[in-house]
């Protein structure tokens, strides 16, 4: 099991860090020393211990380069970052934008920070989804972007191997975050998903928090390019 004192020192950044599942493993790894950056839409209240929160817009190519040159170490990314437009993405622009945060700017934010990575021999762990593996009726942008996350996640766990960066990916299934709130208050559509999910409920941001951190430790040392579902059992139901 990951030791918490080999996360002492280590420097993480979390895209979509603000909120939601993004949130959560930034406090997951800001538990375990993890110097944490959450860089997302713009948030109130006050920051919590071990935290720092940055404004990011992950299709802003000005903004990624900003923000990565900013830092002078890097040993972790999450990216995080991701929409969902329920029944508008059939209509192109919304489309070409929702691949744009989800997929693109994954990729910005990895080709961005790898040369950090590479000093670090750091790990990136990527945002997949229980559509990474069926289809979305309803959202097809959506669906085609974690579909590509898996794919990307492969090729550049590949490409980067020999420089020591591991690149690995998180399958979340369903989750208690802003973008299912309509599920989970619809019965109609909440109690498919719970009657399927073997362990008989939503998780948790926290949920997703302890195999992030798994993938960026030691204990992961010889695991890349895998796609990990973190779903209560719902992918072999």
């Amino acid at each position: 099991m990951p030791e918490q004192s080999e996360f002492q020192g280590k420097t993480a950044l979390v895209t979509g860090g603000t909120t939601g599942i993004g949130l959560g493993i930034a406090r997951g790894l800001a538990a375990v020393g993890v110097r944490v950056i959450a860089a997302g839409l713009p948030v109130s209240g006050t920051p919590e211990s071990g935290i720092e929160i940055r404004d990011l817009d992950v299709t802003s190519q000005t903004q990624v380069d900003e923000l990565i040159g900013s830092l002078s170490e890097l040993d972790i990314l999450v990216n995080c970052a991701g929409i969902i437009r329920r029944d508008e993405e059939f209509e192109i622009p919304t489309f070409e934008c929702v691949l744009d945060i989800n997929l693109t700017g994954t990729m910005r934010m990895c080709v961005g920070c790898k040369p950090l990575l590479a000093v670090s021999r750091g790990a990136i762990v990527n945002m997949a989804s229980m559509l990474t593996f069926f289809g979305g009726p309803r959202v097809p942008a959506y669906s085609a972007s974690k579909g590509g996350i898996a794919q990307l996640t492969r090729s550049l766990a590949v490409a980067w191997a020999s420089e020591g960066i591991r690149v690995n990916a998180v399958a979340p299934g369903w989750i208690n975050t802003p973008l299912t709130e309509a599920l989970q208050a619809d019965p109609l559509r909440s109690a498919p998903i719970l009657a399927r999910t073997p362990m008989a409920r939503w998780g948790e941001p926290g949920d997703v928090a302890g195999p992030v951190i798994f993938l960026c430790s030691k204990a992961a040392a010889f695991v890349t390019g895998v796609v990990l579902p973190v779903d209560g059992g719902y992918s072999v139901s």
